[in-house]
């Protein structure tokens, strides 16, 4: 497996399997819809696809939906001639044709006005721009990988995004679960940032201390990966000579420990409590109690925690 599909980073079943299905998926030319919370590292997927297909030595060209205005997009895309309107004093290529050969990635295409929706369809339906002001469309040859932090499904039902986009777009897909998902991950993304801010800082910080360890991992990571970077890189702003400490978490994120232990409250009763309300479930247990499951196992053993009497063993 090549240097590009191990940044794929975790040990969850679902990033192993991400992982496998990877090279697959770049292999092939259909557009890929990539779904995902904020954070997940889906720009990072596409660009992993981007670098094992037979497009790599193409260019790679991202386009934030969001963030481009109706009255925008056609010039982004498409491009201009000089002269075509106001203040073209210059011609400008579109990032469709930019991403001749090679791929052209839409960030949150959820984001996308009807009308602006019509225009990509136009392109992917005809292979071809044209820049405004220009006389004549120009062919354009790009794979088309689009994002979204949206459920673009509930979007076509409720008339927000074209079906016949969607289904123009929805040819391999990909989810990417959350980080709380997938609680085992969270260790491997905390070394990785630790040991890259080391690289780069020249520092010695090693990985958390137990205590520390059992809160990073009750807390549910709303930013998902991007947040661990970011608690990771706030750690670094003064690194600590060794291992990072509970005492060691900075300001930005003094609510971890809050998130992980409820002043005032019973841990073991609150255990109990949540065991009972939903019939010995642990999945909902944990789900109710904001923890991994992980976790509630280790605290069904720390505290001896029984359902009649008898040692729990049940998984």
């Amino acid at each position: 497996m090549t240097d590009s599909a191990r940044e794929l980073l975790g040990t969850s079943e679902a990033i192993v399997h991400l992982r496998a299905l990877t090279p697959k998926i770049a292999r092939s030319d259909a557009p890929v819809l990539i779904s995902g919370s904020t954070g997940t590292g889906k720009e990072q997927f596409a660009r992993i696809l981007h670098q094992l297909s037979p497009r790599a030595n193409h260019p790679f060209v991202a386009i934030n939906c969001a963030a481009i205005p109706d009255s925008l997009f056609e010039s982004e895309l498409f491009g201009f001639e000089r002269g075509s309107f106001t203040g073209a004093h210059h011609a400008q290529r579109g990032k469709a044709a930019l991403a001749d050969g090679g791929v052209l990635f839409l960030d949150e295409v959820g984001e996308l006005s009807p009308l602006c929706q019509s225009k990509l369809l136009r392109v992917l339906e005809e292979h071809e721009v044209q820049p405004i002001g220009a006389s004549h469309p120009i062919k354009v040859d790009f794979r088309l990988i689009a994002a979204t932090n949206r459920s673009v499904e509930a979007q076509v039902e409720r008339g927000e995004f074209r079906s016949d986009l969607y289904y123009r777009l929805n040819v391999a897909r990909i989810a990417i679960p959350d980080l709380c998902e997938r609680p085992q991950d969270i260790s491997v993304y905390l070394d990785h940032f630790i040991q890259a801010f080391n690289r780069r800082q020249g520092t010695n910080v090693t990985a958390p201390s137990a205590e520390l360890m059992e809160v990073l991992l009750n807390y549910r990571w709303p930013g998902n990966v991007r947040e661990v970077r970011n608690f990771v890189e706030a750690v670094f702003i003064d690194p600590p000579p060794g291992t990072i400490g509970l005492r060691d978490i900075p300001a930005a994120f003094a609510k971890l420990p809050a998130s992980y232990a409820r002043p005032g409250e019973d841990e073991r009763t609150r255990l109990i409590a949540a065991l009972h309300k939903t019939d010995w479930n642990k999945a909902e247990a944990a789900k109710a109690l904001q923890w991994s499951r992980m976790t509630l196992y280790r605290k069904i053993t720390k505290y001896q925690v029984t359902r009649s009497g008898h040692p729990d063993m049940t998984p």
